[in-house]
């Protein structure tokens, strides 16, 4: 399954410039662990951490105009930071699975003459094989909806900046006067007919660049929880459904499904789930007589079931994440913003070790990436699956790896938990 191994967001709300993980150009850096966790203060950019992310999922499916509008976001000045006039950009380091060679994104979106967002800039490139050093060859570059494609796995273009001291546009340019005057096999000059949407998202439907198809798949996948215990309380029209949505009101649907479709394994898994949930001894479904979906938990002590409608917000969101990481075909990339709401403290750590087990397994392992602020979730991390997000003297975030301080390494090799250590102010800036 593919894994993300770094990211870097620049001009996003309070995001001038943050870099986790390993880049082309930072081939010493660490790649991002299965489960990577940040923590940080309230107010340090945590959500907009979670939110780029979402930003950019939102941009492959609505546009980039609509991205910026949707989830109360409030257009393109309100989330790029304040002050700057470059444009918002994303440069994604990823791997489609464990042996391919890593691909680099990289968007940048501006306004245009008119104040409206437009997609300045977009790339993919990736090393030819056995290439272990060096400038990756570029296999799409679009400067303001106009630029070249090549099909394919391996074709592509070695193009250095620094070297030729030329702006993108004039690049595109070259390349394609040297497409028309010699001819290029498998390169294409394009032109979009909209500067709005993302050059992946059409080109990404074509069988002739499977690089790019895969891409946009694999962005398409995310998952992104923006769970709420009160649309898991709604009462669904029965009928079983694959995944879990982002809201969490298909819930009693996702165990329909996992009870007709995995039957085997559906009475072990709600019984794991259920022995790790306080005081719950068996979780099932009920069809009410108007074909509504209701979800049932019976709870130690009462004979009677209680319904999702009774249930607390914990026992609720807990269910909905333990269901999540059963999924046998899970999203390649889940987003999950400050799990600890509403839960106990003690079943935090649980919740912590099942995630990690879940982003560590052999099969069909998903990556995960969590924002928190709780110290009981973070008792159960290694100093690299944790990056502490704060806030420096000009406003702006930044962020390290919590592996990078020896002395929180060395502690936490001595038996001490880091949530301890963050709590005792160990984690923070000196």
């Amino acid at each position: 399954m593919a894994k993300i191994e770094g990211f870097r967001i620049k001009n996003y709300r309070v995001l001038k410039d943050v870099t986790l993980g390993k880049l082309w150009n930072m081939q010493q850096a660490k790649p991002l662990t299965p489960m990577t966790t940040v923590i940080g203060k309230n107010g340090v950019g945590k959500s907009s951490l979670f939110d780029a992310f979402g930003f950019l999922a939102d941009c492959l499916k609505l546009g980039v105009e609509e991205a910026c509008d949707t989830r109360g976001r409030g257009g393109f000045d309100r989330i790029r930071s304040q002050g700057r006039n470059d444009p918002i950009g994303f440069h994604i380091y990823y791997k489609q699975d464990r042996t391919a060679r890593p691909i680099t994104y990289e968007l940048a979106i501006d306004t245009d003459k008119t104040g409206r967002p437009y997609v300045k800039l977009e790339r993919l490139r990736q090393r030819r094989k056995g290439q272990k050093y060096g400038w990756p060859f570029s296999f799409l570059l679009l400067n303001e909806g106009k630029g070249v494609v090549w099909k394919g796995e391996e074709s592509g273009r070695q193009i250095d900046e620094s070297k030729d001291q030329l702006d993108l546009f004039q690049l595109i340019k070259n390349i394609e006067s040297r497409t028309q005057t010699e001819g290029s096999r498998g390169t294409k000059v394009i032109e979009l007919e909209d500067k709005r949407k993302l050059g992946i998202a059409t080109l990404g439907a074509l069988k002739q660049h499977p690089r790019i198809s895969a891409f946009r798949q694999f962005i398409e996948g995310w998952y992104l929880s923006y769970f709420t215990p009160d649309a898991a309380r709604s009462m669904p029209l029965a009928g079983p459904q694959r995944h879990l949505n982002i809201h969490g009101d298909n819930l009693g649907n996702v165990v329909q499904f996992m009870e007709r479709e995995h039957p085997r394994r559906f009475k072990s898994i709600l019984n794991r789930i259920a022995e790790k949930i306080p005081g719950i001894d068996k979780i099932d479904t009920e069809e009410s007589p108007d074909k509504r979906l209701l979800l049932r938990f019976n709870d130690k002590g009462f004979n009677d079931p209680f319904y999702a409608q009774q249930m607390s917000d914990g026992t609720l969101k807990a269910f909905a994440y333990l269901l999540l990481m059963e999924d046998p075909t899970p999203p390649p990339f889940i987003c999950i913003e400050e799990p600890e709401n509403g839960l106990y403290h003690k079943l935090l750590e649980t919740l912590a070790t099942e995630f990690r087990a879940r982003a560590t397994g052999k099969k069909n392992a998903p990556q995960l990436f969590i924002t928190t602020h709780q110290p009981y979730f973070v008792d159960a991390l290694s100093p690299d699956e944790t990056w502490i997000l704060e806030k420096g003297t000009d406003g702006f975030a930044n962020i390290r790896r919590a592996s990078d301080d020896a002395t929180v390494k060395a502690m936490v090799d001595e038996g001490l938990p880091l949530g301890s250590l963050w709590y005792s102010d160990y984690l923070d800036a000196r």
